[in-house]
């Protein structure tokens, strides 16, 4: 062996796939990944850049992994910034900005020397952190919109996306070796291949997708006017009935100053139209609460737009200055208090509205799939509704249930986030990658 390496990744599951290809290629020179610091030679931590709270999260893990392990590389989001963390971590080994593997690659085998050459060993298939039946399906990098308040395009450059074949073969491969959910992402998913001017490859991904027999989710929806085209793909069965569009606000005078588009009307009307294409539709969108600038009167704007678009799943966030970010130097900055105040508020109105969406599913049967054994003999396992780690989860109950399965569920109860539900039978695989 070369050496023990431990990993950690933190932030988004787009850092999650790059760790993904970074393990594959620490294998394939010979690396033994182990669990614990302590256990290790040499220790990678991917960082997160996106927020304070998540640049402090990486350094406290840099921190922790540099008491425990002689040497330490940063790399991911945090890392387009190597001051800040050379500034709380001088001891590091190496810093490197996100997806830049070869980078990584000559840091830890200079400091830790492979059994074979870097430049000519083979890359195994990707590596994964996630369990077999569900996988990230990464389709571009970067990012072409200029939010305010985000810093993306600064840390992972202008958005490039992948060759539609390489995408297209890379989920062949995942889903021949079980995987049953397919999780599109980008920064933007709707802008694939528009920085090319190719605006419908993203549509011809989705068609080749919905021909492996899987589920197939999309995240990071931009609330462009091709949304109506993902869900006429719902209508017809060829993507789950889930769409994630961080709206961000309802007030047009804080969309804005965020400069992002549209407004709470044009919202609800959108939505509405889509619900009407899709009953079954699952809506999740993520707000930002405390921008600068937001009066008392456009915090209420954007309660009254959660009562009036019922929006099944929600996250929200407390305003975060973040080094370069042009919403910094905007007025009108909102007091932490309040920030937090407003944020509570928001939250607990969500959970009322969230209760009341989830009662509408009792009785029904719907198509779930299995994660993983859950307590008392139930299992933990997702609807359509329910992307990985950031919504609720349906407790199974039924016999000769098996991880990564999928079953028509009859649901019997339902809380704030989360069901109640009981096998019903098997679920074929279906020609499309919908709900079915």
């Amino acid at each position: 062996m070369a050496g023990r390496i431990a990993f950690a990744s933190l932030g988004c599951a787009k850092a999650l796939v790059d760790s993904e290809q970074l393990i594959a290629r620490l294998r394939a020179l010979g690396y033994e990944l182990v669990p614990a610091y302590e256990e290790a030679d040499l220790a990678i931590v991917n960082t997160c850049g996106f927020i304070n709270p998540a640049i402090e999260e990486s350094l406290t893990e840099i921190g922790l992994a540099l008491e425990k392990t002689p040497k330490v590389v940063a790399t991911g989001c945090l890392g387009a910034r190597p001051e800040v963390i050379r500034a709380a971590h001088p001891g590091v080994l190496a810093v490197t900005g996100p997806a830049q593997f070869d980078a990584v690659l000559e840091a830890v085998t200079r400091a830790l020397p492979p059994d074979t050459d870097p430049k000519t060993a083979l890359v195994p298939p990707r590596v994964r952190l996630t369990p077999r039946h569900y996988a990230y399906l990464k389709i571009a990098e970067g990012c072409d919109n200029r939010c305010s308040f985000c810093i993306i395009p600064k840390l992972r450059g202008p958005q490039v996306s992948r060759p539609l074949d390489e995408v297209l073969r890379e989920a062949e491969g995942l889903v021949r070796t079980g995987t049953r959910e397919l999780i599109v992402i980008a920064q933007d998913t709707l802008a694939y291949g528009r920085e090319r001017g190719e605006r419908g490859t993203l549509f011809k991904l989705l068609d080749g997708l919905a021909e492996l027999g899987v589920w197939v989710r999309l995240l990071y929806v931009y609330p462009y006017p091709e949304v109506e085209v993902l869900v006429e793909k719902m209508a017809e069965g060829k993507l789950l009935p889930y769409l994630d569009v961080p709206l961000q606000h309802a007030s047009p005078r804080i969309l804005r100053a965020m400069r992002r588009p549209g407004d709470a009307e044009r919202y609800l009307e959108r939505i509405r139209a889509w619900r009407r294409s899709v009953p079954e539709l699952t809506l999740r969108s993520v707000f930002i609460v405390g921008f600068p600038g937001e009066t008392e009167e456009d915090f209420e704007l954007l309660l009254d737009f959660l009562e009036e678009a019922e929006l099944d799943r929600v996250g929200a966030f407390t305003y975060s200055e973040v080094e370069g970010a042009a919403a910094n130097a905007l007025p009108g900055r909102v007091p932490e208090e309040v920030k937090e105040e407003r944020y509570h508020r928001l939250m607990e109105r969500q959970a009322e509205i969230s209760a009341r969406r989830m009662r509408r599913w009792v009785g029904r049967t719907i198509p779930v799939i299995v994660d993983e054994p859950g307590e008392d003999g139930a299992w933990i396992a997702r609807g359509p509704g329910d992307a990985p780690g950031v919504d609720g989860v349906v407790f199974l109950e039924g016999e000769g249930v098996r991880v990564g399965e999928r079953y028509l569920a009859q649901v019997e109860g339902a809380d704030t986030y989360d069901l109640f539900a009981r096998v019903q039978s098997p679920l074929p695989a279906s020609p499309g990658g919908g709900a079915k």
